[in-house]
């Protein structure tokens, strides 16, 4: 049952987290220590399989508070405030406690159409807006799947990535609590909100052209230094930082999908000169353009 004590965060909203999967990749995953800057009072509207490997706490889900142990697998649902608080002596530290998967279940659910098996998914990410706990060997089968994704590559990764949505959707009731009650309002602060997703507009629609931290401060009505430290605090990624990323993404999907030459793909991304261009690309991939493209197949 939902514990008193949940009703303590309802005067701090929820932190926006913004998930970022590899360019080649359709989904996030990833695996952190405790305590993790990213470890906090969040939500984002990508789903989320969470895997704790070690230490113990407490989740937060919506308006439930519960404990939880090694080998707790959750599935969280978009706008769903989440956090699991560990127990932590002051300066330890839990090496790998977490393995995080987020995915964009909305995307999943339009291909439908073309793929009707998906259907499947309707009930399990419909309940995962509340929170799902698994737990029995429905636990243990989704663990092993969550630790086999972070092997896999290509294909492989997909692969496995099904198999394990597959695990939670045939769980059986035994193995399934739903976490936050069905009356749960998530308190998300409506002007920060208002401010990030004006920040976001701007930062997708001219992504391409001579973004300029100024310009997005003043339509926000803040300052440049109040600004940027607004959005690192709420996204938990410097606004640069988060151009960067995503300029770096569009030239990874132009490099594979087009005959662009390296040149061509820097200034179409909103680079003004190519040797700039490489600096960050080899920052963000650990690899040049050209490398990046040579060992992935691209349009013909």
């Amino acid at each position: 049952m939902p514990d008193n004590r949940a009703a303590l965060f309802e005067h701090r909203p929820a932190d926006l987290e913004v998930i970022l999967p590899g360019p080649d990749q359709s989904f996030r995953w990833y695996e952190h220590d405790y305590p993790y800057e990213l470890a906090r009072w969040n939500h984002h509207p990508e789903y989320e399989i969470h895997l704790i490997r070690a230490g113990s706490g407490k989740l937060l889900a919506g308006d439930y508070i519960g404990p939880f142990g090694a080998g707790h697998v959750a599935l969280i649902g978009p706008d769903l405030p989440h956090d699991w608080m560990g127990d932590v002596a002051p300066g330890e530290r839990i090496c790998g406690r977490d393995v995080v998967l987020q995915f964009d279940g909305a995307t999943l659910l339009n291909l439908r159409g073309s793929l009707p098996e998906l259907s499947e998914l309707n009930s399990l990410l419909a309940q995962a807006r509340r929170g799902i706990e698994f737990t029995g060997s429905t636990a243990l089968q989704a663990a092993a799947s969550l630790e086999s994704i972070g092997k896999a590559e290509g294909l492989q990764r997909l692969i496995a990535f099904l198999q394990l949505l597959s695990t939670l959707v045939r769980a059986p009731k035994c193995d399934v609590r739903v976490l936050a009650s069905a009356f749960y309002s998530p308190s998300l602060d409506s002007r920060s909100s208002q401010r990030i997703n004006q920040a976001f507009d701007y930062l997708i629609n001219e992504l391409t052209t001579d973004l300029r931290l100024s310009t997005i401060a003043a339509r926000v009505g803040m300052s440049e230094a109040g600004f940027s430290r607004f959005f690192k605090r709420i996204t938990g990624h410097g606004f640069i930082d988060l151009m960067r990323k995503l300029r770096i993404q569009r030239a990874c999907r132009l490099l594979v999908q087009t005959q662009l030459s390296v040149a061509e793909i820097c200034f179409e991304v909103g680079y003004e000169n190519v040797s700039n261009f490489n600096r960050h690309f080899r920052h963000e991939m650990a690899q040049t353009p050209s490398d990046y493209r040579r060992a992935r197949p691209h349009a013909s």
